[in-house]
């Protein structure tokens, strides 16, 4: 496993950008794919985008793309979520976590390992 711990969530207001990060250690993870996943109170955990760290392949759920971007950076063993044009909706707790494989990238019980979780909160 992998040990991830996530950073850069606040309060922000509608059509705003935040930049998440996802500092990655424990182990080579060149076969891994990084998540995104964000849950709202109340709500499931919700799919938000992936990438898959050697190859730089990314993925997004319905409701950000165009407006969210995934990234990595390789030196930094951190993956990044860009998040712009935020809107109340996107309010969540947001997770990075980590699975080897690119398959099944929108299943929260496929990943092996999880963040802690960064509040984001988007309000006027």
């Amino acid at each position: 496993q992998v040990q991830l711990v996530e950073s850069g969530g606040g309060l922000v207001q509608p059509g705003g950008s935040l930049r998440l990060s996802c500092a990655v250690s424990g182990r080579t993870f060149s076969s891994y794919a990084m998540g995104w996943f964000r849950q709202a109170l109340g709500k499931e955990r919700e799919f938000v985008a992936a990438i898959w760290w050697s190859a730089g392949i990314t993925y997004y759920g319905k409701s950000v793309k165009g407006r969210f971007t995934i990234s990595r950076d390789n030196a930094k063993n951190t993956a990044y979520l860009q998040m712009n044009s935020l809107k109340p909706e996107d309010t969540a707790v947001y997770y990075c976590a980590a699975k080897i494989g690119w398959y099944d990238l929108g299943l929260p019980s496929k990943y092996d390992s999880w963040g802690q979780g960064t509040q984001v909160t988007v309000s006027s």
